[in-house]
């Protein structure tokens, strides 16, 4: 079988296969973290490392091109850990297990890390090269990108000694250039609750939903997919108004920036109910697996009888966090007048965890290319669990970053990937967030653009990234550092 190494460009998968060994979950940067400067030091490079993690490792300009304008390659270190329910994997010590299935690069139940391990293995790379033409290098590491973009937000001016221009690498799409990008924000509901006992003539059941593509919020909120926690509810708002149902636990989703794919509930159910309780949900299965059989012909909904649960919650509570979940917006709010095809404004429920405390924590997220509607539809979506009694919590959120169309590196970019594949590239915004906006709040004179490989259903266990890409994407960038602007 083809290992990674035998991939073109070769130095770029063999440093992507080297990452995959080291574990790197969002804010346990620790040991990518200490590859990197080990990495610097071993090649004789500027190295430094910031209080949060964030790392540069600077390469002087090749010679003949000193006089090119200064470039940063960036890339976020850390990945999202999402696996399949059915898997055995310990994200903080575990490697990834990458391997090729025909013209795809995968991993095995897990998220692959590609997301943004294939723009720090370019960097790397790069680094280590001594036959690629370029000018004066810093190649920016960030920190806890998926989580918080908390590496961005505590760069301090300075850091970056002399780049005039920053190449994200860190878009999923070949074939475009990206040129703005929306801010967002999360908004987080918390419910307290009081146990109550379960009656004795009572069956409980695990009430299970799974199989769904899940995916990045940001680049896949508009493909009509699944969302498992509004699944789920639809259920139990139905079984509880109809057969009496008490709730016992409630797990769906993880990550705030991941539509959720799986979700299951722990539920008591009266004796006398049980018959037609299951003939609902077998009818309930078949009407959403009919609604959903395009986008997610996968989808499984499955019930177990298992142990009556110690306890369920209060009444008053299960009704507002079911009305609250049932009633919340996700998806699509609005698209773009300006872009077409661009999603302007979404909101994703994200995910719903029974937490220490009798408490219940629902986590959204919220994503627009206009900063006022960044606020209107978390105002929207308060408004839903102030109206069920919960306390509700805004993030600070991040910026979008704004196109530029007079870019002078946009302009190189469209002429190297025309003159490489006799195509024009589609420049365009996208609705995914990216670290620029936060970049150019610390420098605010500096020329950006984004681009990448294409990699599908990132920040889930289908996560994949098409390998021809990646040799296109590579030749792109080579081309770029070639004919950067002089100073």
């Amino acid at each position: 079988m083809k290992t990674l190494q035998e991939l073109k460009p070769e130095k770029v998968w063999s440093y992507f296969d080297e990452i995959c060994q080291i574990p790197r979950p969002s804010k346990k940067e620790e040991k990518i973290t200490e590859y990197l400067m080990e990495f610097g030091k071993k090649h004789n490079l500027k190295t430094k490392e910031d209080k949060v993690g964030n790392v540069i490792i600077k390469k002087p300009a090749t010679k003949g091109k000193e006089d090119l304008k200064g470039i940063v390659l960036q890339s976020h270190i850390d990945m999202v850990c999402e696996k399949n329910s059915d898997v055995e994997h310990d994200f903080d010590n575990d490697p990834i297990q990458p391997y090729i299935d025909g013209g795809w690069v995968k991993a095995k139940g897990t998220t692959l890390g590609a997301d943004d391990g294939i723009g720090v293995a370019a960097e790397l790379a790069i680094l280590a090269s001594d036959d690629i033409e370029h000018g004066p290098i810093e190649c920016l590491f960030t920190v806890d990108e998926e989580t918080g973009l908390t590496g961005a937000f505590a760069l301090k001016k300075g850091f970056i000694e002399d780049g005039e221009i920053l190449l994200n690498l860190d878009s999923e799409d070949e074939g475009e250039l990206f040129i703005g990008c929306a801010g967002g924000m999360d908004t987080v509901a918390t419910f307290s609750y009081k146990n109550r006992s379960v009656s004795s003539k009572s069956t409980a059941f695990k009430v299970i939903v799974k199989g769904l593509k899940g995916g990045h919020s940001g680049d896949e909120i508009n493909k009509g997919l699944g969302n498992s926690n509004k699944i789920l509810t639809r259920f139990l708002w139905n079984a509880a108004n109809d057969f009496k149902l008490r709730l016992s636990n409630f797990d769906g989703g993880n990550l705030r920036n991941a539509i959720p794919r799986e979700a299951n509930a722990l539920v008591a159910v009266p004796n006398k109910y049980v018959d037609e309780f299951n003939d609902y949900f077998k009818q309930y299965s078949s009407d959403v697996k009919n609604e959903l059989s395009f986008t997610e012909p996968n989808l499984e909904l499955g019930i177990e009888e298992t142990y009556l649960p110690k306890s369920v919650i209060n009444k008053k509570i299960q009704r507002n966090l079911l009305n609250a979940l049932y009633a919340c917006p996700h998806g699509v709010i609005a698209m773009s007048q300006e872009m077409s095809g661009l999603v302007e404004t979404s909101t994703n429920l994200a995910s719903v965890k029974f937490i220490e405390g009798r408490k219940i924590l629902v986590t959204t997220s919220q994503r627009s290319s206009i900063d006022s509607s960044i606020h209107d539809v978390a105002a929207m979506v308060e408004s839903v669990f102030l109206l069920s009694d919960a306390k509700v919590e805004h993030s600070d959120g991040y910026p979008g970053w704004k196109p530029n169309s007079n870019s002078e590196i946009l302009r190189v970019s469209e002429n190297s990937y025309q003159k490489l594949f006799n195509v024009k590239p589609v420049v365009r915004a996208i609705h995914a967030g990216l670290e620029c906006g936060l970049f150019l709040e610390k420098y605010p004179n500096m020329d950006m653009i984004s681009f990448g490989p294409t990699l599908k259903s990132v920040h889930s266990p289908d996560e994949k990234i098409d390998i021809e890409t990646v040799q296109k994407f590579w030749d792109l960038l080579l081309d770029i550092l070639k004919n950067v602007p002089g100073k």
